[in-house]
Order: C-alpha cells, then sequence, then structure tokens
C-alpha cells in the first residue's frame, strides 16, 4: 500500500450539513464559522433566498475573532434567538469550523452549558466540520459520533444500521431486512428524536457507509459489536452485506435466498444494461470521499473495468477490510494524497475514466481525461439492490458523453 501525507484536493466536512439536515427531520445544526463557511453551505444546498431551511450559521466576526468580544455570550445570544424563533428544533448542533478552532472557541462546553439551559426540550451537540487535516464526508462521521455518547443504555439484542441514507433508499433497505425477520431494528441517524435508539453489550451493528470510523470506535466503547461486511453497492456487495448480518440472527438459508432472489435478479439485469460502456475500461480513483475501495470492487467485480489506482484518504481495516479482500489484484492501494504525484501517475497510466474532487476534474477534462465527480457518488442514491443499475450508470455517463462529444468533433 503506497502512503501519501502531502498536499491534498477535499472539501471541508461543513458539506455534510447539506444531507444530515434531510435527514435528520428535528434539527438544526448552526455553524459557527465565517462569512466564507455561510456562503459554502448556502451554494451547495442551493437554497432559495425564500426558504428556511435547518441550518445557519453564527457568522465570527472580526471583533470575535480579534477577542474584542466575549464569543461565548455571543454564541449564547444567537441560540437564545434561534430557539425563540424555530420552536420544531428538538437537536441543536453547534458545528466548529476552520475559524472557531483557530480561535480555540471551546464548543464542548458550550453544549454542555446550552443543554442545562434548554433540556429537555432542546439536545445540544457540538462537533467539527473543519476542512483541517479532514475529508468532506467526515461531516457525517463527526455528527454521528457526537451523538452515540448520550445515547440510553441497553441490554437488548438489537440491530443498529449506520450511516445516513436517502430516505426511499432507507426504506428498502428496512423491508427486507424486516422481511428476513431480523429486529429490533435501529437506524442511527434517526429521522426524530423521538426515534430513540440505544446501546449496549448486546448491540451489533452495520456500517452503510465506509466513512464512519470514529462512529464505529464510539459504538464499540459503549459495548456495542461490529458486524464487518462489503459494503452494500451493487448486486454482490448488497448481497454479502444482507448474508453477514443475516448469519449473525441465524437466518436460515432458504428463506435469505427467497427474500433476496427477485431484487438480486434485478439488480444483475439493470447493471448488465448500464455497465456496457464500462465493459474493458480501465478506471482510476482520486481520494476524495472514502467511497473509493467499495466502488472499486463493483466496478471491477460486477461492471468489467481494471482499476489502475484506487486512492483513499483513510483506509480503516475494520471497515474496508472485506472490500479489500475482494478487491481483484493488480490496482495500486493508496492512502493519504500528494496531489501533484498523483496527477503524475494519472496522466502516465492515461484511464479511460477518472474518478476525482471538483478542484481536479476540469484540469483532467483539459487533457482529455473523462471524469467522475466523487461527491455526486455521495448526493445520489447509490445503495442497495434497486440502485444498483443506477450506479452503474452514473459511472457510464462520463464515458459516453465523451464519445458523443468525439463523433460530434470528427
Amino acid at each position: 500500500m503506497l502512503k501519501q501525507r502531502g498536499q491534498r484536493e477535499v472539501f471541508c466536512g461543513l458539506t455534510g450539513i447539506i444531507w444530515l439536515h434531510r435527514k435528520i427531520q428535528d434539527a438544526f445544526f448552526l455553524v459557527v464559522g465565517s462569512r466564507t463557511c455561510a456562503h459554502l453551505l448556502q451554494s451547495a444546498a442551493g437554497v432559495m433566498i425564500f426558504a428556511e431551511p435547518r441550518f445557519g450559521t453564527a457568522i465570527l466576526e472580526e471583533a470575535d475573532l480579534a477577542g474584542l468580544k466575549d464569543a461565548q455570550a455571543e454564541l449564547d445570544r444567537t441560540v437564545e434567538e434561534l430557539l425563540a424563533r424555530r420552536p420544531d428544533i428538538r437537536q441543536l448542533f453547534l458545528v466548529g469550523s476552520c475559524p472557531s478552532e483557530v480561535i480555540k472557541l471551546d464548543l464542548n462546553r458550550a453544549a454542555e452549558r446550552l443543554t442545562q439551559t434548554y433540556a429537555p426540550r432542546v439536545r445540544v451537540l457540538e462537533y467539527s466540520g473543519s476542512g483541517i487535516e479532514t475529508t468532506f464526508t467526515q461531516g457525517e462521521d463527526a455528527c454521528l459520533a457526537a451523538m452515540v455518547p448520550v445515547l440510553p443504555s441497553t441490554d437488548a439484542r438489537e440491530l443498529i444500521v449506520v450511516g445516513a441514507l436517502p430516505d426511499v433508499v432507507e426504506d428498502q433497505m428496512v423491508a427486507l431486512l424486516t422481511d428476513l425477520g431480523i429486529g429490533p431494528l435501529r437506524i442511527l441517524p434517526a429521522r426524530t428524536i423521538e426515534d430513540e435508539i440505544a446501546v449496549g453489550p448486546n448491540t451489533v451493528f452495520a456500517l452503510t457507509q465506509p466513512f464512519l470510523g470514529d462512529t464505529h470506535a464510539a459504538l464499540i466503547r459503549r459495548g456495542a459489536r461490529h458486524i464487518a461486511a462489503p459494503f452494500p453497492f451493487g448486486e454482490e456487495g448488497t448481497t454479502a452485506w444482507l448474508s453477514a448480518i443475516a448469519e449473525e440472527f441465524n437466518i436460515p438459508r432458504a428463506l435469505f435466498d427467497r427474500v433476496t432472489e427477485a431484487p438480486r435478479r434485478r439488480a444483475r439485469q439493470a447493471i448488465s444494461q448500464a455497465a456496457v460502456p464500462l465493459n474493458d475500461k480501465s478506471v482510476f480513483f482520486f481520494p476524495d470521499s472514502q467511497l473509493e475501495i467499495p466502488l472499486a470492487r463493483f466496478l471491477t467485480r460486477e461492471c468489467g473495468m481494471t482499476a489502475l489506482e484506487v486512492g483513499s484518504p483513510y483506509i480503516h481495516d475494520a471497515l474496508h477490510g472485506p472490500d479489500l479482500d475482494l478487491l481483484p489484484t493488480g490496482p495500486q492501494i493508496s492512502e493519504g494524497q500528494d496531489v501533484d504525484l498523483q496527477l503524475d501517475r494519472c496522466r502516465a497510466a492515461h484511464p479511460d475514466l477518472t474518478v476525482c474532487g471538483l478542484g481536479l476534474a476540469n484540469p483532467l477534462e483539459a487533457d482529455g481525461f473523462a471524469t467522475k465527480w466523487a461527491i455526486e457518488l455521495v448526493f445520489t442514491p447509490v445503495h442497495f439492490y434497486e440502485q444498483a443499475g443506477d450506479l452503474a450508470a452514473l459511472f457510464a455517463r462520463p464515458l459516453r458523453r465523451k464519445s458523443i462529444l468525439k463523433v460530434a468533433a470528427e
């Protein structure tokens, strides 16, 4: 494995608020940051001027940064005004940013103080969305990890499925697990605070996202046990993920085959149709979202592609190990990034498709490379059987576009 510790090209963890504020329906995400943080969120979310989203920014002005004002008192005042105007808020997340961390603003102390003031009506938690030494999907990881210590304890044997999924995908997953007779089933993050989750020594959990290392560690500290499995991308990954949970709960193989037979067949058919442009093509992954290893497994084993390099910001054996075990021998596996060196390797390899961040896509397109934005794979429903064909189509689209442009140019 190649380990790199140079210059990187990533978004910051504040980006995770864009999907988390839709998922946790009674929460508000208050970013303690600069106007740049506010502009990033507004631009990324595409919020219209008359909308009232469930996130905002407490702007750190020059006086705050210079220490001329008591930032804790200013934050208390902002929270008081927010909760008075929005009585529907049941969970308030104070989200740290690069500016708040640079001035050493203690949001943990603020969250404890505000919890005492507003409990039990509002639960106040804090986490860091800073882009310092992190990648953008770690915003969700930090958020979920912050929720784990305050979950109540239980001795019941329950399954927690961890990771924010679009509601339609989550509903499909719950239906599959319910048909298999697996339960009680809890989802982290829950849609509201009323859907309370408890954790204890008899809790087992499965991850749906490969970037939840801190949440994994927090649950282990609470005594829960991880069900290791490939991530549910494509037919193979979804079947392996469900099978690992079914084995944990002693589900008969005949029942498993009966429940999964039809969706597996639909997934294989959808992939075979969508993946035609991908067959015998090569792919190069820049480290960006931490989805790279399971996606490389999907593309190489189910779509007929050849992986040249698979880069990931961080590689966690307990999380990525099952997918790494299935990845065919051949590609360079790299952890971390030295963007200039990796650009050199990419240009030398000349892959048919390059998966990278937004900051690298335009320069690579100008060099004649077909690119896929890594962030699109986080925002788009891609998990489980019914989305398997759509996942393959996302990768096929840049190759089709390049082919059409080539014909038009001729």
